[in-house]
């Protein structure tokens, strides 16, 4: 007699399934790293801000007095949780554990400065901490990533799934800064309707805190939105047109006119 095999609980990757793991990396504050105790083996799980790199690679500013940091220069293996639960049940939210390899970054360095804009961005209190010297910057570096996306819905995925490779990227990073600043500073009416518009957000005091060639991220308070572009960017002169056009359907699908139709200058 035939013993029925096991169902395989992994599904099959989606494009749904890569957004979504995707979105709770971008927006996500906060998430629980696991580190191998240098000196005992065993895991140790902790929690820390985190904010992403221009690809989507996690971002996290850590003390090297704290024990995952001295875990991480013993063994650059970890483990990441991010996705915070609502309401209900927390085990119906979705989440995904990434398993990264942690990479200390230079201070002072072209990469320090640039992950500095992005985590101070997301994480605007943590400026307490940039200046002090035994605070680093650690990038982690996706390997592989286990996606649950509420009750049967587990997914496997991989680091090029995860990050994006986009060849616009070294250009659109140079731009990124300047934009935001532009954005938050001459245009925060504009800057809401896209929240309210494409996010699906109330009203609010929103902010662009971050752009990327897949999309843009925006803040009120601890509400944290992902929007997606319709198609990648693929320069700086792309991202300045996106802005414009996105603020423009946010106008017409909210009805209520910009005080200043110019998004950017």
């Amino acid at each position: 007699m035939e013993t029925e095999k096991p169902k395989d609980t992994i599904l099959a990757t989606t494009a749904d399934a890569i957004r979504l793991a995707k979105t709770l990396m971008r927006t996500a504050r906060h998430g629980a790293i696991a580190t191998l105790d240098p000196e005992t083996g065993w895991p140790t799980a902790t929690r820390v801000g985190v904010s992403t790199d221009f690809d989507g690679a996690p971002i996290i500013l850590i003390s090297r007095l704290a024990a995952h940091t001295k875990a991480l220069l013993k063994d650059v293996r970890c483990s990441l949780l991010l996705g915070a639960p609502g309401k209900g049940d927390p085990l119906a939210h979705a989440r995904v554990t990434l398993a990264c390899a942690a990479r200390e970054i230079e201070p002072n360095s072209d990469d320090a400065k640039r992950m500095a804009n992005r985590y101070l961005c997301h994480q605007p209190k943590a400026q307490l901490y940039v200046g002090l010297g035994d605070f680093r910057f650690f990038r982690l570096e996706p390997q592989s990533a286990s996606l649950n996306g509420g009750f049967g819905k587990a997914y496997a995925l991989t680091a090029a799934e995860l990050l994006n490779a986009n060849p616009a990227s070294a250009e659109l990073t140079a731009t990124e800064p300047g934009a935001v600043e532009h954005m938050n500073d001459d245009h925060s009416e504009a800057v809401g309707l896209l929240a309210e518009h494409f996010a699906r957000a109330e009203p609010g005091r929103w902010r662009l805190v971050g752009v990327d060639a897949e999309g843009m991220d925006l803040v009120d308070g601890d509400d944290v939105r992902r929007v997606w572009f319709d198609t990648e960017l693929t320069s700086a002169k792309d991202m300045h047109m996106t802005l414009v056009r996105m603020a423009g359907e946010a106008r017409r699908g909210l009805d209520r006119p910009l005080k200043d139709a110019r998004v950017a200058s």
